[in-house]
C-alpha cells in the first residue's frame, strides 16, 4: 500500500499536474494540503474518474486540506477544534484498520508577527488532539507541511538557520513535543543518511541550488512504523513536467505492508 502527503500549493492551478501524478505513481491514500478553494469549487471530476474517493475541509483562496483514497472512508475529524480561525487546517479519515490525517500547520510568518505566537497554539491544539485520537485508534499515520523543519540537518542553511522561522527553539519543541505522542517520522528512521528537502522557493534559482527544506513529513504510531518498509520524496515532481509549473513542494510516499 502506497500513503502519501502533497503541499500542491493551489489545487485548480495544480489539477493536472497532481492527475499526471496519480496516473505515474498509483498511491493508494493521499493527504494534499494548500487546496486554496473552498469545497464546492474543488475539481474533483478528474480525480473520481482514476478512482479515488475524496473528503476535504476547504476554504476561499487560503489553506484547506483534503484525503483521497481508493476505498471507502469515514470522517472522523474536520478542523481543529478551537483553532478555528487558523483556517482549514486538518482532516482525518479512519481507513480500513488505521487514520490518516492530513494537515497543513500554520507558517508563522516571521518570529515577531502574531502569527508565530498562534503558530505555536496550534501545535500545542495538535498535540492535544493526536493524544485523545490515538487513546482510540492505536493505528495512525499523519501527514502534511508542517512548516518546521526538525533539526539543522533538514535545511540547506544547516545550524546557520538556528532562529530563523521555521528554524526555531520554539517551533521545534512543539514538534518535537507532538512526535514525543509515540510517533515515527518514516522517512528520517528508514533514509537516516539522507539530506533530501521536500520544498524549495521559487526564488532565486533555490531548487537548482538544492536551497531546501524537508517540513513535509509522514509521521505513523509504532504500529504503522513496523508496517513500513520504504519512504522516499518524490523530487522528480519539482521540475516542470509537459509544461506544468509544479508545487513548490514535492510529494512524500512511504510504502506499507497491508
Amino acid at each position: 500500500m502506497k500513503i502519501a502527503t502533497w503541499n500542491v500549493n493551489g489545487i485548480n492551478a495544480r489539477i493536472d499536474l497532481i492527475v499526471h501524478w496519480l496516473e505515474s505513481r498509483k498511491p493508494d491514500v493521499v493527504a494534499l494540503q494548500e487546496l486554496k478553494s473552498e469545497e464546492q469549487f474543488l475539481p474533483l471530476a478528474p480525480i473520481t474518474a482514476l478512482g479515488y474517493n475524496v473528503w476535504a475541509r476547504g476554504q476561499k483562496s487560503w489553506n484547506g486540506v483534503a484525503i483521497l483514497a481508493r476505498e471507502k472512508a469515514e470522517v472522523l475529524q474536520r478542523g481543529l477544534k478551537g483553532q478555528e480561525e487558523a483556517g482549514a487546517r486538518l482532516i482525518t479519515v479512519k481507513l480500513q484498520d488505521f487514520t490518516y490525517t492530513s494537515v497543513y500547520c500554520p507558517n508563522g510568518k516571521d518570529i515577531d508577527h502574531l502569527d508565530f505566537a498562534m503558530k505555536l497554539k496550534w501545535f500545542d491544539s495538535l498535540t492535544g488532539y493526536w493524544r485523545e485520537l490515538t487513546r482510540q485508534h492505536e493505528n495512525s499515520l499523519i501527514g502534511g507541511d508542517f512548516n518546521i523543519t526538525p533539526s539543522p540537518r533538514d535545511t540547506w542553511r544547516g545550524t546557520e538557520g538556528n532562529g530563523k522561522i521555521f528554524h526555531t527553539v520554539e517551533e521545534r519543541e512543539r514538534l518535537n513535543q507532538f512526535v514525543g505522542t509515540n510517533l515515527h517520522d518514516l522517512y528520517r528512521e528508514l533514509n537516516p543518511g539522507s539530506d533530501d528537502f521536500s520544498w524549495w522557493d521559487y526564488r532565486g534559482g533555490s531548487f537548482e541550488k538544492n536551497q531546501g527544506l524537508r517540513i513535509d513529513m509522514i509521521y505513523g504510531t509504532a504500529s504503522m512504523r513496523a508496517r513500513t518498509k520504504k519512504v522516499e520524496i518524490d523530487r522528480e515532481y519539482r521540475n516542470k513536467i509537459n509544461e506544468l509549473t509544479p508545487s513548490d513542494h514535492v510529494p512524500v510516499i512511504a510504502e506499507l505492508v497491508d
